[in-house]
């Protein structure tokens, strides 16, 4: 049931929202030189890498000088990834990855190797379900580069207190989940992204 509404919600979501992704395809190129997408490799269902994409919203090259994003005016932001940024719309290209069979609608936000590989045998237990473009961690945690600009060591403080915390949150998702928690999840998901 999961799958079968995966498919479909993100099978009408592609096709509803292709007029705004030419919009803010235009709108990226325009803004900066460099690819519409970004394709980052993250780890997905049993500790499987998979590309997925987003919206570019840094310029060319800027996950070589760091993977996080701290504050509200990170340098490598461009005029058009602030704002897509801020409203989450340059997670919408993810319904590719959840039509395909990468993600979820609602699951684990994947991470990058760098930081799977630190997870402990049982936080691996959070790659047992395919990952999604949103969960109960991200909502909690969703203004998270403001968190990051705040500590000494934004590096350590993620792996250390904020990435320790969300796998806490997902461990609870991935030991009992069900469709209809999804539905209040994604629910509760465009409340926030709506009163920021």
């Amino acid at each position: 049931m999961k799958r079968l509404f995966d498919i479909t919600a993100s099978g009408l979501g592609l096709l509803v929202l292709s007029p705004l992704f030419l919009i803010i395809a235009v709108w990226i190129k325009f803004d900066s030189p460099g690819p519409v997408f970004y394709r980052q490799v993250r780890v997905g269902r049993g500790n499987k890498d998979f590309r997925l994409f987003k919206f570019r919203s840094m310029r060319v090259g800027s996950d070589k000088k760091g993977l996080i994003t701290v504050g509200g005016h990170d340098p490598r932001v461009t005029r058009s990834g602030y704002f897509i940024r801020k409203y989450k719309l340059d997670e919408f290209p993810q319904l590719i990855n959840v039509f395909i069979g990468d993600m979820s609608l609602v699951g684990p936000r994947p991470e990058v190797r760098k930081y799977v590989d630190l997870y402990t045998p049982e936080q691996l237990h959070v790659l047992n379900v395919r990952p999604g473009i949103t969960d109960m961690a991200s909502i909690r945690y969703r203004n998270e580069n403001e968190l990051l600009e705040q500590a000494a060591d934004p590096e350590q403080y993620y792996r250390d207190v904020v990435m320790q915390d969300k796998l806490r949150i997902n461990l609870e998702y991935v030991a009992d989940h069900s469709f209809f928690k999804d539905l209040k999840i994604i629910f509760m998901t465009f409340k926030a992204v709506v009163t920021e």
